[in-house]
């Protein structure tokens, strides 16, 4: 049991400016695509989208945070998410299979980013979605909250997000 009880320090507390620009990001970030999709009528929201604006605002500098793995992990899992509920239907090991392959594709293609697990959930759990939910909410969608996080990440004077785009091999 002394493996669970941890026994590392705590997080240190954030201040006022960081708290400021996580509910300010956050706030921008779905209500720009709320507004966007009443305006528009496409829907550019989905679930998963909540759990990225926490990163974006929150741990900009981490390589989950960066455009390529927002955008690139949220398509990718969407897309495992499409082909397996068109090959393999719905259910229980066709959830699990889904995100663990979606997991596993991130990986490879070095553009993990943690909400966009869900994806394959979102898709196979709704059942009705169409491969046109690639472009809409998903790739639209995280381009939009990449968009916004350029702008509030980087309202600092000191501040250079991102930190990598594409980024280049060692």
């Amino acid at each position: 049991m002394g493996r669970f009880s941890g026994g590392g320090k705590l997080v240190p507390k954030p201040d006022a400016k960081a708290i400021a620009t996580g509910f300010i990001g956050g706030f921008v970030g779905i209500l720009s695509l709320a507004l966007l999709t009443n305006w528009s009528g496409y829907p550019l929201l989905m679930a998963p989208f909540g759990a990225t604006c926490v990163i974006l605002f929150t741990a900009a500098a981490a390589p989950f945070a960066q455009p390529r793995n927002v955008i690139g992990g949220h398509f990718i899992s969407a897309l495992v998410g499409l082909v397996a509920l068109y090959f393999f239907g719905q259910g229980p090991i066709v959830m699990a299979f889904a995100v663990a392959t979606a997991i596993a594709a991130m990986q490879f293609f070095r553009a993990v980013h943690p909400p966009a697990g869900a994806n394959p959930l979102v898709i196979l759990m709704a059942g009705s979605a169409g491969f046109d939910f690639l472009l809409l909410p998903v790739l639209l969608g995280s381009i939009i909250l990449v968009g916004v996080a350029a702008v509030i990440n980087n309202a600092k004077a000191d501040a250079k997000w991102p930190l990598y785009w594409i980024g280049k091999d060692s």
